[in-house]
């Protein structure tokens, strides 16, 4: 590692540690509730919860905590998951018993069948109703063994389509948990999990680029305008990041007004070419009131690009990327940058906390 990376990579602060500094100080208890709650106030994708939160001042009690997460439903996933447990639990208790009472039913058609040959077998027992009794015998248990694995498969069936039903809703909760309530877009979590996976395969690093791109003065948007307009304009500014990619290409909201995109399968000429025609884009989007003909517009944004081959691992793509956004800022922003060495910042972002 050279020096200039190793000093990018301790730049970058540890917003763990960050967050449980905040909560010692408010002597909230370290617990992953809290933790998910001042997580999300940190990275500003939801104001009126980092609002609510700053609302209760140095001190606050965990019923004032507990009453915020519920108002914004952060908890609803780790209810879904417990009850999604507790399901699987019983469909998986109900399938044992179930193949139990199907061995007991085989050990026993088994023992009948040994004894029947044992006693047919036997040379002092050769008699026609001896062997006509043995056939019914048989019969008899042939079809109630049949009649019972035929039940048994049903139940098996039954329960396999009851736990897959569990597994599609809780790939439904991941979803929603993974997405963005306002734009619709991922959300940071998702980018997190998304971003490590860049790195799983060397082979498309030289393809694969990552773009953070932020709205430019948009503090002033929502100072003027107050936050339900802001709200209004992030909501469009996503839907113009979304339909001017490509449906394959990741798009997530990662901050406040800050937004990530990884594109796959395309060189940096390809990368920066469509950031262009993204920036272009949405510097000629309207943005306007029809009502009162208040006019919010421009909207621009700048944009930090690195591909991922320039960098040795997703904290390093990710400090990068956003070091060219914040060179696309000084240089007068609604522009877009590539990472080159000899740029620099004075602080990094930091990037990953739901770690897979």
């Amino acid at each position: 590692m050279n020096t200039a990376t190793a000093q990018q990579k301790a730049q970058i602060p540890d917003i763990a540690g960050q967050i449980t500094y905040a909560m010692r100080t408010m002597g909230v208890a370290p617990i992953p509730r809290n933790y998910e709650l001042f997580y999300e106030a940190y990275i500003g994708s939801n104001p009126a919860l980092s609002r609510d939160l700053a609302a209760l001042g140095n001190r606050a009690t965990q019923e004032e905590l507990d009453a915020i997460s519920s108002q914004h439903s952060l908890h609803h996933q780790t209810k879904a998951i417990e009850t999604a447990h507790t399901k699987i639990i019983g469909e998986l208790d109900g399938l044992l018993r179930l193949l139990k009472q199907e061995q007991t039913s085989l050990d026993s058609y088994n023992r009948l069948l040994g004894e029947t040959y044992n006693r047919i077998t036997n040379k002092n027992n050769h008699s026609a109703d001896l062997l006509r009794n043995a056939i019914t015998l048989l019969s008899e248990a042939t079809d109630d063994t049949m009649a019972h694995g035929e039940k048994t498969v049903e139940s098996v069936v039954r329960k396999s389509q009851e736990m897959d039903q569990v597994r599609r809703e809780l790939d439904e909760y991941k979803r929603i948990a993974n997405t963005d309530s306002l734009t619709r877009l991922a959300n940071r979590r998702a980018f997190d999990e998304r971003l490590i996976a860049i790195y799983d395969t060397p082979m498309t690093l030289a393809v694969t680029g990552l773009v953070v791109l932020d709205i430019d003065h948009f503090k002033r948007i929502n100072d003027t305008y107050g936050h339900p307009v802001g709200d209004k304009i992030l909501a469009t500014v996503a839907s113009v990041i979304r339909g001017s990619l490509r449906k394959d290409v990741f798009v997530a909201r990662i901050g406040g007004e800050e937004f990530a995109v990884i594109i796959d399968g395309n060189t940096e000429d390809e990368v920066v070419q469509q950031c262009e025609r993204l920036r272009r884009g949405l510097e000629a989007t309207p943005f306007k009131n029809s009502k009162t003909g208040v006019n919010y517009g421009p909207v621009t944004i700048s944009l930090g690009i690195c591909m991922a081959s320039a960098a040795s691992d997703p904290g390093e793509l990710y400090s990068k990327a956003d070091i060219a956004l914040y060179s696309a800022k000084n240089a007068g922003r609604n522009r877009s940058m590539v990472f080159e060495d000899g740029m620099t910042k004075d602080f990094q972002k930091s990037w990953l906390i739901y770690k897979r």
